[in-house]
């Protein structure tokens, strides 16, 4: 084959990947536009939320005005990530306030989500903040239970897009914390742990990431102990408009399990919200992300740059390594006074061995656009799609609540 004939056939193939992408995205667009539409309908004769809104404690309420109204709500999922395409399922979301709790008490949430997607892959996952009267405690936390395929491109901040394979396993995973408040309104310390189990590991023979043969990338179990602190002034957990939350967590691996997995793992999530002006509902947010890890470290345990939470654009664990910094802001628009919303964001993030490797040319862009729809005003649950841009990629998600 000449040049010119490797060149058309190239050129042919990065043709008919940009329009799968294109159609992809076009798709999507016109899928949470219907959804949309659909529950705008039933909106007009109903109270959305309520449609798919169970009252377990309804009774007792009318019996004690004094008692919080919980709530379950249960209603169809719908999804999409690129790395696991369209996802199916149902949702439900538990929010609650302990008996003898008012109104320096916020709620408690405890959300449940199964999923099947169009990669023939199921996650449960399980998301949780619960408060004690008064807050004097809050335990917070979650469960994960999933098959999954993760693209692989190999390790460090300066992989190529063109070695990309896909490795598949599965996983579950558990972290409960459990804080007290100490010495000030808002803040928390306590202990918790963690377990990371990693098994039926696929690859792809004589792959990339065999060739790497990282330590504990055919399976692997990480059990910790973890100590934590936890500053948090949200005036609503699941979407602010002021407040901060400041979340440190240290975990010890190795000490308390048989795994020769020795190592430390350090977790920083600062968050800041504000409302913009008082005139309006717009609110400006903004993200610190730190993962750093210290010692005999599993693949299963380095730091993934990506996703639908953090430099969407890029696929989840685009880029990977020991260590990760990344930050985000967003500013959040709210159509006057109705369910729909704008979001525009920004973010920068990078991978790394160690600190004196980063470059600043090298770390990586991103930002994007979003749209909004309030699915439950009451608690601010918005409907989310967003359209991420990164170095020479971009990627659409689809799903329920903010990104942080």
């Amino acid at each position: 084959m000449n040049k010119v004939q490797f060149f058309n056939v190239h050129l042919g193939n990065s043709q008919v990947v940009m329009k799968r992408e294109q159609n992809i995205i076009h798709n999507t667009i016109r899928l949470v536009l219907l959804s949309i539409l659909c529950v705008n309908s039933l909106n007009g004769q109903k109270e959305l939320e309520d449609i798919f809104t169970l009252h377990p404690n309804k009774k007792a309420v009318a019996r004690d005005s004094t008692l919080y109204p919980s709530r379950l709500i249960i209603a169809p999922v719908i999804a999409y990530t690129p790395e696991t395409s369209f996802g199916f399922g149902v949702g439900s979301k538990f929010l609650f306030k302990f008996k003898g709790s008012g109104e320096e008490t916020r709620t408690s949430n405890m959300p449940v989500s199964l999923k099947y997607t169009l990669k023939n892959q199921f996650i449960f996952y399980s998301g949780y903040t619960v408060f004690a009267n008064q807050e004097k405690w809050v335990l917070f936390g979650d469960v994960k239970f999933q098959n999954y395929p993760r693209s692989f491109y190999g390790i460090g901040i300066n992989t190529q897009k063109s070695s990309e394979e896909t490795y598949s396993y599965f996983q579950l995973s558990a972290q409960p914390l459990l804080m007290k408040r100490l010495f000030v309104k808002y803040f928390f310390a306590g202990v918790g742990m963690r377990i990371n189990h990693i098994y039926n590991v696929k690859t792809k023979e004589n792959g990339i990431l065999e060739t790497l043969d990282p330590l504990g990338y055919q399976g692997n179990t990480s059990r910790g102990l973890v100590v934590g602190g936890l500053y948090d002034s949200r005036n609503n957990i699941l979407n602010p408009t002021q407040g901060m939350y400041i979340l440190l967590t240290h975990g010890f691996y190795g000490r308390f399990s048989p795994e020769a997995y020795n190592f430390k793992l350090t977790n920083i999530d600062l968050r800041y919200y504000t409302r913009v002006s008082r005139k309006n509902d717009d609110v400006f947010a903004c993200q610190v992300l730190g993962y750093f890890t210290d010692g005999t470290v599993p693949f299963s345990d380095f730091a993934l740059l990506g996703g639908p939470n953090i430099m969407r654009g890029y696929k989840e664990g685009r880029y990977v390594e020991d260590n990760m910094v990344a930050t985000q802001f967003e500013y959040r628009k709210r159509i006057k006074k109705s369910r729909w919303g704008v979001v525009g964001f920004v973010g920068f993030g990078t991978v790394f061995h160690l600190p004196k490797e980063i470059q600043l040319n090298e770390i990586k862009p991103s930002v994007g656009i979003g749209l909004r729809y309030m699915i439950d005003s009451k608690e601010k649950l918005n409907l989310r799609f967003d359209w991420g841009f990164g170095e020479n990629t971009n990627n659409t998600y689809l799903g329920i609540a903010e990104a942080f």
